[in-house]
């Protein structure tokens, strides 16, 4: 990919650029709980985005997408919002670093990459990013990887109108390779939880629904979350986040009030609990009960937060009583995308092979499967900054 990306850029361009990559990600537990400041625990993928970028002698910003074939033309001194969604993710990141005092200059950029869009491992985390670590580099701006990864959530809010938490970014920038990253998203303080699953393989079914954030269920999730801990507020003011709430509190001043918000912030707070102790299944190996665990996980996504779909839940039935699969759920948004399961290594391609064709039969899609691996976070991979401005 790091070639493909030079050919074309020099193509374009006629120069050499920086490349980087950064990956996608997938949770292994701790689903929808970043932005209630609850606890995540991703890794890095071993798929990623690709970007090359290169100065200008002049404002313009010339943006090509490999992926979908479109040029854009904008200028470094006008950026806004853009029809063409792909952009936004790189416009808002170059919105983000004017906002906060830096200065880039016109810049050429292309981008490709093998992180399946819509499948809920974060491909629009992986494009944001790696553009904005690539322009930090490019410009010599010399801003922390944490302020790169605020500045790119803050991305994804106002330019692409999802209200996301910090873990994808956080998960794209800070990954490492054979561990987990247990995040506090309150404190942003994090530790690395090795990922040692020896006889075992993560293997990633993708439903190809793609799930749409801006136009699903997602911000009204967070919307729900807010409300009740309002409520609660309402009574107990020190209360900030679900991060604050007890499941006592929302039995008193939740529960009557509104059913539904209710079993969403449950979700939440016992989803919290899961991951603590999903934590300490991996530090002692103790791959059952981690498994058991997932599978809840997808258990309360489904039934309680409801933001699964009938072919997710699907997969993760088809699977539930098969002695090779320690745990399976849905990751990511939701609505759509992968199921994460834990698989024995020798019985991984019967399984893939088995479930590719009932998928087929039963929900009438194709199926696609990915093994995954646990990698590097965003990185520089070729730096050639020192060429010919065009």
């Amino acid at each position: 990919m790091e070639k493909l990306i030079r050919d074309i850029f020099f193509k374009k361009f006629s120069v050499e650029p920086i490349i980087v990559r950064s990956p996608g990600r997938f949770n292994i537990i701790g689903e929808h709980t970043d932005y209630n400041e609850g606890f995540v625990l991703p890794a890095a993928i071993d798929k990623f985005t690709y970007v090359g970028v290169s100065k200008r002698d002049d404002d313009k910003i010339m943006l090509y997408s490999r992926n979908f074939d479109e040029d854009l033309e904008s200028n470094i001194n006008t950026v806004s919002k853009n029809d063409t969604r792909w952009t936004n993710y790189i416009l808002g990141v170059v919105d983000q670093l004017q906002r906060h005092g830096h200065k880039p200059g016109g810049f050429n950029l292309v981008f490709d990459g093998n992180i399946p869009v819509g499948a809920g491992l974060s491909s629009s985390a992986g494009l944001e990013c790696a553009s904005i670590f690539a322009l930090n580099e490019l410009f010599a701006l010399n801003v922390d990887r944490l302020s790169l990864v605020k500045m790119a959530q803050l991305a994804e809010h106002t330019f692409v109108g999802v209200k996301c938490g910090i873990m994808d970014q956080f998960a794209s920038m800070f990954g490492k390779k054979g561990h987990a990253i247990k995040l506090d998203c309150r404190s942003l303080e994090f530790e690395y939880v090795p990922v040692q699953l020896e006889g075992y393989k993560i293997v990633l079914l993708n439903t190809n629904v793609k799930h749409e954030l801006v136009s699903s269920g997602y911000n009204t999730r967070r919307a729900q979350c807010e409300q009740g801990v309002a409520w609660v507020k309402e009574h107990i003011p020190a209360v900030k986040t679900l991060r604050d709430v007890t499941i006592e509190m929302l039995d008193k001043y939740v529960l009557k009030k509104d059913p539904f918000i209710y079993k969403r912030c449950r979700y939440v707070i016992e989803e919290n609990a899961r991951l603590l102790r999903a934590c300490e299944d991996l530090k002692t190996g103790n791959l059952k009960a981690l498994g058991q665990k997932i599978f809840e996980t997808h258990r309360g996504l489904s039934e309680e937060y409801e933001v699964s779909c009938k072919e997710l839940d699907f997969l993760v039935n088809a699977v539930k009583s098969n002695p090779a699969v320690l745990g399976a759920r849905m990751v990511g948004g939701g609505f759509g995308g992968c199921t994460i399961n834990i698989v024995k290594e020798e019985a991984v391609d019967n399984l893939i092979e088995q479930l590719t064709s009932i998928y087929k039969k039963e929900m009438g899609l194709d199926l696609s499967t990915y093994i995954a691996g646990i990698e590097q976070g965003t990185e520089l991979i070729s730096d050639k900054s020192h060429v010919t401005i065009v």
